[in-house]
């Protein structure tokens, strides 16, 4: 899976961020020189995720990849994500900046893929949308291992899509002012849809009447959208309606079955690390 873009540079940075100069351990103990072959195992059931990335970082340090499994490839123990050959000052280099990236990225890996099913068992076709509420500069790394696991991107920046909050809503001034904007500038949403956030059902019907074409419900309990959301359909069936705030592994199910078309989540980017562990030995 190639879909996310990482340029050299980004490769480059991380490399540099562990190993900006001299490998301290390695000069003193004499073994750089070695031919070496690097292994990536992982030790439990997960999903593999920024392999090709992890491939890239072995290369940019001189070492040559001779196996990797694809991004998104189910994963048990005793699988080996990643081989390669080379220099062992090159590998020995790549080596942690490689197996942080792979345990991070295949712990929100695997993390997505169960939510996905366990959604899907619940409630076929609603889809999990995962958020861009993550540490900065892991967005590509989030996004690559979020869409390994099989869940797809909600809001990849604020360029992307209108979602009108209750801070923009304070600003202009309340719902009345919502929709007289809105209304403004219709002509220039015509290849964008908007989204407007609720906290009850008043609020999603005012959004509605606003110009919402999607309302989103924040930290609503599945309870209350299972009573919420046939009234919101029977008035406005074309209205897509999305639950959000404190969606996690363990209510997703109950949420996806609560009658919305899709379940915002930001839990799957603090999943725990897939546990990979690295061999080195020499050739």
């Amino acid at each position: 899976m190639n879909s996310v873009f990482f340029d050299h540079a980004t490769i480059d940075a991380w490399i540099a961020e562990d190993a900006p100069l001299v490998d301290l351990t390695t000069h003193l103990l004499a073994v750089g020189g070695q031919p070496a072959r690097m292994r990536f195992t992982v030790r439990g059931e997960s999903v593999a995720a920024c392999t090709e990335e992890a491939a890239r970082i072995v290369r940019h340090c001189g070492g040559r990849v001779e196996d990797l499994l694809a991004s998104g490839t189910p994963v048990a123990a005793g699988d080996v994500l990643l081989a390669a050959t080379g220099d062992a000052a090159g590998l020995l280099r790549a080596w942690k900046v490689a197996q942080n990236l792979l345990e991070y990225a295949c712990g929100v890996a695997g993390a997505t893929a169960r939510m996905v099913r366990a959604v899907q068992a619940a409630a076929p076709g609603v889809a999990v949308l995962t958020t861009r509420k993550h540490a900065p500069g892991l967005r590509r790394i989030a996004l690559k291992a979020t869409l390994s696991g099989g869940a797809f991107p909600h809001r990849l920046g604020v360029g992307e899509t209108v979602l009108v909050f209750p801070q923009h809503r304070a600003l202009l001034g309340g719902w009345d002012g919502v929709a007289e904007r809105l209304a403004a500038v219709a002509h220039a949403l015509a290849e964008k849809k908007c989204v407007i956030e609720a906290h009850s059902l008043d609020e999603a019907l005012r959004a509605a009447a606003a110009g919402a074409d999607v309302v989103q419900f924040d930290k609503a309990a599945p309870q209350d959208l299972r009573a919420w959301c046939p009234p919101l359909r029977a008035r406005h069936p074309r209205l897509r309606l999305l639950a959000a705030g404190g969606i996690n592994a363990g209510n997703a199910a109950d949420y996806a079955a609560s009658g919305v078309d899709a379940l915002v989540t930001s839990s799957l980017h603090y999943a725990p690390p897939a546990d990979v562990g690295v061999s080195v030995a020499p050739l």
